[in-house]
């Protein structure tokens, strides 16, 4: 009789941990195709965007075009060579032959992000050279924006960090 009850409560755990798991990806997977982004929750994993996020905030994305991207916005972008996408905001909007490039910081730095002049690797960058200033850019290239934030969720984020972190993902 033990055994039985064991049994059945260990096959109501998989079967509850089964359907959790499919509910998770059909929410992401929604959430992908109404927002138009590939990644529409990110984790705040540094502290450049404080006091409007912190680590472990979760914030909501949507993908838009370059040209509703606005002064004020939060962005998210690729920068080459780095692991995480950037979570900053937009100061300034430059247009250059027919292109926008995104001059954005972080709230809690104190200059601008840069952007690496790499031809060879991105030749999509033939177009900002004028703007250049040396081997970078003094903005961000309309290409690799990715989404704008929405919404934040604030620190349900913090225990997978944590976790990664520990683990050494991170």
């Amino acid at each position: 009789m033990a055994e039985e009850k064991l049994l059945k409560g260990w096959k109501g755990d998989i079967i509850f941990l089964i359907i959790s798991l499919i509910v998770v990806f059909v929410v992401h997977t929604g959430l992908k195709i109404a927002l138009h982004t590939e990644s529409p929750l990110v984790i705040v994993i540094s502290g450049s965007m404080e006091p409007t996020f912190y680590r472990g905030d979760v914030v909501l994305l949507k993908g838009v075009p370059p040209d509703e991207i606005k002064p004020g916005d939060v962005v998210v972008y690729r920068r080459p060579y780095t692991r995480y996408p950037i979570i900053h905001r937009v100061k300034k909007v430059m247009e250059y032959n027919g292109k926008r490039c995104f001059v954005i910081q972080g709230d809690n730095n104190w200059i601008h992000d840069f952007y690496p002049l790499d031809l060879k690797e991105f030749p999509y960058l033939k177009t900002y050279i004028p703007l250049a200033e040396g081997d970078v850019l003094p903005c961000i290239p309309e290409e690799v924006i990715e989404s704008k934030a929405l919404l934040v969720f604030p620190k349900i984020g913090y225990p997978p960090l944590v976790v990664r972190e520990r683990l050494g993902l991170g």
